[in-house]
């Protein structure tokens, strides 16, 4: 079957890419991917499998393929959701609908596994078990999709799954993995601070809330400092400080935003008790009425360790030209919803190296102006393949 699926990807890679290109100029936001998850839908029509729609908290979709024969049964999941970005990269097949861009390559993800399920389909006599297609909405904005959809119990008999990225860290070609914990989790955090206002004259008589506020900016850097070992990751950003009032009057009240990411379920929890813990000690120490409101997102992203290397030793033995390396990637700072799959199954998610040929110093996910070499999708459609016919022969 291994053969056969990779010469059927070869020899569909223009229409890969055509798909890509179609998805890339008609970009949807989260959580209202209405056409695109029609378009997605559209694909498999006719063909013989179980389709799912709507599924979770929006446009999810789920695809079973059943195999010929009874056996092991395998996630495959691609985002498809776009970006609040106006374009500014240089294609001809550029976003249709201002403002919103597919700047993360999720027009790729899924692309790759729209044909890679159809090539699995029709080889699906040949397969000794069951492939679930996950076709994800709502990846960039929490609460996100992924957790809805594991949520659904549609996807319980699960043995393991698998997840792709594309990222310019490297030319098409290259594969990377990362075992254990690989992207960070995150929180976010609003606090309204209630002072008392009062005349610039007079700071004796009020309680100003933006020296209340300045602390806790400076002070929460502390909880990364001394409050986490050297060797956890963590960090604090506050993106919001509005307290713009008038220059002779002290400010009633304020409000911050922030985010907060963790690489470690452990770290989370350490840094959840020292932001409640400095509220705490801003009220009493400045006179103030604090408000928090302190929401986890996503979690840290674990790659199973045995399943993890079970991939890299997979597609280093593959031979395959369009595969030149595989090698370990750092773990990442960004978050990814993923990681709700991998919470509840073994899982691996892996990298797909896409810089755009002739660029040194490529942009990266999320900017205006990212591009991916294309002739990564097809380095996307071969790794997951091999890793799924792989699985299904141990």
């Amino acid at each position: 079957m291994k053969s056969d699926l990779m010469r059927m990807l070869e020899s569909r890679k223009e229409e890969i890419i055509e798909i890509r290109r179609y998805l890339h100029e008609n970009p949807e936001l989260s959580f209202k991917e209405e056409k695109t998850a029609q378009y997605i839908a559209d694909f498999y029509k006719g063909k013989d499998v179980d389709l799912q729609t709507n599924v979770g908290n929006g446009y999810g979709i789920i695809v079973t393929i059943t195999g010929g024969k009874p056996g092991k049964t395998i996630g495959l999941r691609a985002d498809f959701d776009a970006l609040p970005i106006l374009e500014e990269a240089e294609v001809p097949f550029r976003s249709k609908n201002k403002g919103v861009m597919h700047a993360c390559g999720h027009d790729g993800h899924t692309a790759y596994l729209l044909v890679l399920a159809d090539c699995l389909i029709q080889l699906k006599d040949s397969i000794p078990g069951t492939i679930k297609i996950i076709h994800q909405h709502a990846e960039e904005v929490p609460p996100g999709g992924a957790k809805s959809i594991v949520e659904s119990g549609l996807i319980d008999d699960l043995d393991v799954v698998f997840g792709i990225h594309l990222l310019p860290m490297g030319p098409s070609g290259t594969v990377g993995y990362h075992a254990g914990y690989s992207f960070n989790g995150r929180a976010y955090m609003k606090l309204k601070i209630q002072g008392r206002g009062g005349h610039g004259s007079s700071p004796h008589l009020a309680n100003d809330a933006i020296v209340a506020g300045a602390h806790f900016v400076t002070a929460a850097q502390t909880i990364i400092s001394r409050r986490l070992s050297p060797f956890d990751v963590g960090v604090i950003t506050i993106g919001s400080f509005d307290g713009k009032g008038t220059f002779n009057v002290i400010k009633d009240s304020v409000e911050l935003e922030g985010d907060i990411r963790y690489m470690t379920t452990e770290t989370k929890d350490t840094i959840e008790k020292e932001v409640k813990k400095m509220v705490r000690g801003i009220e009493e120490e400045f006179g103030v009425a604090c408000e928090l409101t302190y929401t986890p997102d996503y979690p840290p992203l674990y790659n199973d360790p045995r399943l993890t290397a079970f991939v890299a030793e997979s597609l280093r033995s593959l031979k395959d030209p369009d595969i030149k390396e595989v090698k370990e990637f750092p773990a990442m700072a960004p978050s990814e919803d993923f990681a709700y799959y991998a919470e509840k199954f073994p899982a691996c998610f892996f990298y797909i190296a896409c810089t755009p040929k002739g660029v040194e110093d490529p942009y990266f996910n999320h900017h205006p102006k990212f591009d991916i070499d294309e002739a990564a999708l097809l380095v996307a459609a071969k790794a997951v393949g091999q890793v799924v016919c792989s699985y299904f022969e141990m």
